[in-house]
């Protein structure tokens, strides 16, 4: 994968769930559950340890870049494309 290319995907938020899992799509957005409560930032960064986690990036390569208050998030991710990343996302 290029360094150069930055993918940006839609993600819908579910803070306290049980686990941190990939719990399918939610329209357009791939939903994604997370035991982080939503205050402090503690969702926004458990959101970006487990995409860095899933998809075997360093953290710094995923970054929230719209939506840092909201369930609904644009993450972007460096050196991927944003079909094979919720590709790889959802079969997991």
């Amino acid at each position: 994968m290029s360094a150069h290319l930055r993918a940006r995907i839609s993600v819908r938020v579910q803070p306290r769930a049980a686990r941190n899992e990939v719990a399918g799509m939610h329209g357009a957005a791939i939903r994604i559950r997370l035991t982080a409560p939503p205050v402090d930032n503690a969702a926004n960064e458990a959101l970006v340890k487990f995409l860095a986690e899933r998809l075997s990036v360093p953290r710094h390569q995923v970054r929230v870049v719209a939506g840092l208050s909201s369930r609904s998030k644009i993450v972007e991710i460096d050196g991927g494309d944003a079909q094979v990343i919720m590709a790889a996302l959802l079969a997991a």
